[in-house]
């Protein structure tokens, strides 16, 4: 078991449940999974460039990532239907955990200028999102390895019901979210 994982299990749970005034550990907000997506338009140039994304992807997450394909065509950017234009790993159960933990204790503080994430990354169900524009930020990862920098949008799918409870989840779990701002 991570050590997030057991820290939630163990501490989180329990300020959870009096905080929301629950009755039932089971009605505890909880992480369902961890989705980390890069949309590769560049890849329709250079052939390499998604084997690149792949297999960084792979490093970061310990996970084989799909290929995504375009859904429908757009003659702008020269898609058509079913080309492959990204890459995505859905995380869950112990990987998942040790995702969050490293993206929360590791990737952020590496972040450049950063203050904190937006709580506009909320979805308005309790999930949240957010983007990181360099990927050098995980320690996997060998800047003098990487052919063409890229980003990754990472979405965390809560059990909570609304944004308020996704946030206090979050905030417990070590997540930097910024500050409500009084109005």
């Amino acid at each position: 078991m991570s050590q997030l994982q057991d820290k939630y299990k163990s501490k989180i749970v329990a300020k959870l449940k009096e905080e929301m005034k629950l009755s039932n550990d089971l009605a505890v907000p909880k992480i369902a999974k961890v989705v980390i997506n890069v949309g590769a338009g560049q890849a329709l140039q250079d052939s390499k460039f998604l084997e690149g994304v792949a297999a960084n992807l792979a490093l970061i997450t310990g996970q084989k990532p799909i290929m995504t394909k375009a859904k429908k065509s757009i003659s702008n950017f020269k898609i058509r239907a079913g080309m492959i234009i990204g890459a995505k790993v859905t995380l869950r159960g112990k990987r998942m955990y040790d995702f969050v933990d490293k993206l929360v204790n590791v990737a952020l503080p590496r972040v450049r200028d950063f203050r904190g994430l937006a709580l506009s990354g909320f979805d308005g169900n309790g999930n949240y999102t957010m983007g990181i524009k360099e990927l050098n930020v995980f320690p996997e990862i060998n800047p003098a390895e990487v052919i063409k920098s890229h980003g990754m949008d990472i979405s965390v799918i809560t059990t909570a019901k609304d944004d308020n409870k996704g946030e206090i989840l979050l905030r417990y779990l070590g997540f930097p979210l910024q500050e409500k701002k009084n109005a």
